[in-house]
């Protein structure tokens, strides 16, 4: 058994990957193996079941909305779902009539009439198909988000308003404006009947999910379009017998498509609509479907506990998303990814045989997709089914289905309509600053139609981007003597003058820095730059580049060559060039005729070699050079300081060999040993002693004088560090440390046994005693990580399982509080800001964190240092993947706020000793 390795979920290794060449189309996962014949599995069946008891009321009140024979709605469901299902590129997606498609339909019958819109129902099916053989599909997810949700918003509001006359018992008219104007005259002449039911269809849509109790789980089994259906139709038939109810002719008197009448241009732009809104819906459904089933291939995390203490529950949504598998479980079937052409070829070819045999036009519905993969589809087989129990019930429950009254069908859409106008949607365009644009489609749509909209919204959409490109703020601070000019945007041809005006109002022999922040510079931009910079050196001025970090722009290669890496801020680590060997005065200029990169700044090289861009706590030094370092802090952790150098490197060092990459001094930690990187290759004593001598050869003789300085007075940590033994952790590399800073304690899941721990290892307990006792640490930090083998082992096996006897689950027993800790109904889970933990391993290793820090105020020497108030403890998780620090806050460290919750650590947080309030909150 191994312990705090890398935890892999079906990935392949490259090398084991076909070559392009071979014509192996790479799928997102390992497809599932294929048998010889169609297999329906029970969880396939039972959610066939669900969507189909959904997909008949929608699919009929659809049909209404769009003024077509009631019996197509159910056609194309059929369709939609045994030919989609069957050819489709996303297996668990359902298709059928769709709401984005209601009112388009609905204008095309009114002005061609039904068999004509079958006609336009086929060639948009076509349109479809060529699409999807010319691999269009992923160009159309191109379009702006916020046109799509504008236009489907603008879509939901007309289907609102239609659909409002048909519950106050009257007809709607031929547009959403025609409605809206309408409104006060229906409301004048409204019957009863139809009102009330279609009030209490809504309220079931709207109380039957949120039913409490025993009898509420059992009732929220049937889906609640269902739900209300049944309910409104039951009390219709009793109480308003003579309600408008559905009226499915003969299929004596089914009509089938004729050969369209009309302008050939109107015809084809109707053609292009329908199988554009079609299109854009079941592709964004389908990459909504991918992502639900990728979550739901595995199994739910166990659930919390009930209690005062026991988690929130989650949306839908967010706890599918948050399902990860238990470690003892089998491993799941891994989920395909969508096939997006192939999905709109099968969309295409379901249209046309829709069309020919007199159905709506099909699209992929997200509700009905998200109630299949819910209900707990594993494959393609539930979608077909589905579309076989809506064929059957089409030729046998002819009956049953006329009793359902209009209004209660038109309340369902109506509020399917609503729904579609997202305020999650709205929320998420306004905070990427596109409301405008979204704005502008929805009223486009509302007012001119679904094509108009959506060019309405792609010509704003390009003048607000036109609008932020030639957007650029110029502004010039005097700091007592240096001119700070910050340039914020993209720089192009549009503010040469201004820029131009801006930089020749500066005194020419003045220091000036120059901090670009954009990500964008055009030839002009860049010429008038260079130009101005070369003139201001002539005349004895000073120039520096920056960007908004502040750290330096200079030239790539000789960056690259030459000077510190990012993740190397040991103190006194200078770069490998010694500054007298690098020209005092800027760069020559490239040739212009060629011009600068996209993304290129001026290339000025300064008097001191330039740092790459550092992170934000490894800041520059006064003179403008490589920060000196960091020293002991009173925090727990190293922060930078300006304080002039006690040991500078005198003499210049050896030049960086490319081929080595990073010093091999960023990894002095136990979990690199010092070896150089690169592939992985040789044996490991290789590489050992290739990362000892490139240590020898280029980080020895930088830091050689700081080691000599810490051997003198010996070492003195402002922090004991505790983490696991995991290699992927670095410790100096994620706290930003060097020698003398962090006293590091690692371990197997970065467990700290409590002291009156039976035949325990010690070696825990004396570390901490003596850090604490004879180093007078001021801070201790507990650091879990993301992928922990440790957690996972303790996960698989569970807390009453028999142990084997052996050194490592000895050592593993002391994790055994964390898991009881996480299923206990007495603790509240520890959980991280913004987002639930994506599966139970990681709700372990957050646990842990907090559990050994219950185990650390245990220890007598920390626990007088706490009553003291000369000691700090900390919580940590870092997540491997995403290379991202999460800190538990002060109060759970402490134990003085059962509230356990790790913040995200912001990289634009200042650094100094003692930080902003939100720093001293999460204990930074």
């Amino acid at each position: 058994m191994f312990a705090c390795v890398p935890t892999r979920h079906d990935r392949t290794s490259r090398s084991s990957r076909p070559s392009r060449a071979s014509g192996i189309k790479q799928p997102h996962s390992p497809p599932p193996p294929r048998g010889g014949r169609f297999r329906i599995a029970g969880s396939d069946l039972s959610a066939s079941i669900t969507v189909f008891l959904l997909a008949v009321p929608m699919s009929l009140g659809l049909a209404v909305a769009m003024g077509a024979p009631l019996e197509a709605g159910l056609i194309s469901a059929a369709i939609g779902g045994i030919v989609a299902g069957l050819l489709g590129g996303t297996p668990l997606q359902v298709s059928g009539p769709s709401a984005g498609l209601t009112v388009v339909t609905a204008e095309l019958i009114q002005i061609y009439g039904w068999r004509t819109t079958c006609a336009i129902t086929i060639g948009a099916g076509l349109l479809q198909i060529l699409l999807g053989s010319l691999r269009a599909a992923r160009s159309a997810l191109a379009v702006s988000p916020a046109i799509v949700h504008g236009t489907l918003a603008g879509i939901g509001v007309a289907i609102a308003l239609a659909q409002l006359h048909i519950v106050l018992g009257g007809s709607p008219q031929s547009s959403a404006v025609a409605n809206a104007l309408a409104l006060p005259d229906q409301l004048g002449r409204v019957s009863p009947a139809a009102p009330l039911i279609g009030l209490l269809t809504i309220a079931v849509l709207v109380l039957w999910p949120r039913i409490p109790g025993r009898i509420g789980r059992g009732l929220r089994r049937a889906p609640t379009a269902l739900a209300a259906v049944v309910t409104a139709t039951a009390v219709a038939a009793v109480a308003a017998p003579g309600i408008a109810r559905v009226d499915l002719p003969s299929w004596r008197s089914h009509v089938l498509p004729e050969l369209p009448q009309g302008p050939v241009l109107a015809l084809a732009t109707a053609m292009f609509t329908m199988m554009l809104v079609a299109s854009l819906e079941s592709l964004l459904a389908a990459v909504a479907v991918d992502k639900l089933s990728a979550a739901s291939s595995a199994s739910a995390p166990p659930a919390p506990p009930p209690g005062p203490a026991a988690q929130p529950a989650a949306p839908p949504s967010a706890a599918t998303a948050s399902a990860g598998p238990p470690p003892s479980a089998a491993p799941a079937l891994p989920a395909r990814r969508a096939d997006l052409d192939r999905e709109l070829r099968a969309q295409g070819i379901a249209n046309v045989l829709s069309g020919l045999v007199g159905g709506l036009a099909v699209s992929g519905g997200a509700v009905r997709s998200s109630a299949n993969v819910r209900a707990g589809a594993r494959t393609r087989a539930a979608t077909v089914l589905h579309g076989v129990w809506v064929l059957l019930a089409t030729g046998l429950l002819v009956t049953v289905l006329e009793w359902i009254p209009l209004a209660a069908l038109a309340a369902l859409v109506m509020m399917v309509g609503i729904q579609m106008v997202s305020l999650a949607h709205i929320r998420n365009v306004h905070k990427h600053r596109e409301f405008l644009v979204y704005g502008a489609t929805i009223t486009g749509v509302i007012l001119f139609g679904v094509l108009k909209g959506v060019a309405i919204g792609i010509a704003v959409a390009v003048a607000v981007a036109l609008h932020r490109l030639a957007r650029t703020g110029i502004t010039v601070t005097d700091q007592g003597g240096l001119h700070l000019v910050v340039v914020r945007g993209q720089l192009t041809f549009l503010a040469v003058p201004r820029l131009s005006r801006t930089l020749g109002q500066l005194p020419q022999d003045g220091s000036v820095v120059v901090e670009l922040d954009g990500f964008f510079m055009d030839h002009a931009a860049y010429e008038a730059i260079q130009d101005w910079s070369n003139a201001q050196t002539a005349h004895g001025g000073k120039v520096v580049f920056t960007g908004r970090s502040g750290g330096r722009i200079a030239e790539p290669t000789s960056a690259a060559d030459s000077c510190c890496r990012p993740w190397t801020p040991w103190r006194n680590h200078h770069c490998h060039d010694a500054p007298a060997l690098l020209p005092a005065a800027p760069a020559p200029p490239q040739d212009t005729d060629a011009g600068p990169p996209e993304d290129a700044a001026p290339r000025t090289v300064p008097s001191a070699c330039p740092a790459p861009t550092p992170p934000p706590d490894q800041g520059q030094d006064s003179a403008g050079g490589p920060a000196p370092g960091f020293r002991h802090s009173t925090g727990p952790m190293p922060v930078p300081h300006t304080a002039p150098r006690t040991a500078a490197h005198t003499g210049p060092g050896p030049r960086t060999d490319p081929r080595a990459g990073h010093s091999a001094g960023s990894r002095s930690e136990a979990s690199g040993a010092g070896a150089a990187p690169g592939p992985r290759h040789g044996t490991g004593g290789h590489r050992l002693i290739s990362g000892l001598s490139s240590f020898q050869r280029h980080t020895a003789p930088l830091v050689r004088d700081e080691l000599a300085r810490l051997a003198a007075e010996g070492q003195r940590p402002s922090q004991l560090f505790i983490t696991c033994a995991d290699s992927r952790l670095v410790t100096s590399m994620i706290t930003a440390s060097g020698p003398g800073d962090l006293f590091t304690v690692r371990n197997i899941g970065n467990l700290v046994p409590p002291p009156n721990a039976d035949s325990g290892d010690h070696s825990v307990g004396a570390a901490i005693e003596y850090a604490v006792d004879v180093l007078k640490v001021e801070s201790i930090t507990i650091c879990g990580h993301s992928g922990c083998g440790a957690m996972q082992a303790l996960l698989g096996a569970g807390p009453e399982a028999e142990h084997p006897p052996t050194s490592l689950w000895r050592w593993l027993r002391h994790g055994l509080p964390s898991l009881k800790r996480m299923s206990s109904r007495h603790h509240a889970w520890a959980r991280i800001s913004g987002r639930l933990p994506t599966d139970a391993l990681e709700q372990l290793c957050l646990t842990n964190v907090v559990q050994q820090l219950d185990h650390l105020r245990q220890h007598p020497s920390v626990a007088r240092r706490l009553t003291e108030g000369t000691l700090r403890l900390h919580g940590m998780y870092f997540h491997v993947g995403e290379a991202q620090a999460y800190l538990l806050t002060e109060g759970a460290s402490s134990g003085l706020d059962p509230d356990e919750v790790f913040d995200r650590v912001d990289p634009a947080e200042p650094a100094g000793p003692t930080g902003s309030d939100e720093r001293e909150r999460t204990g930074v």
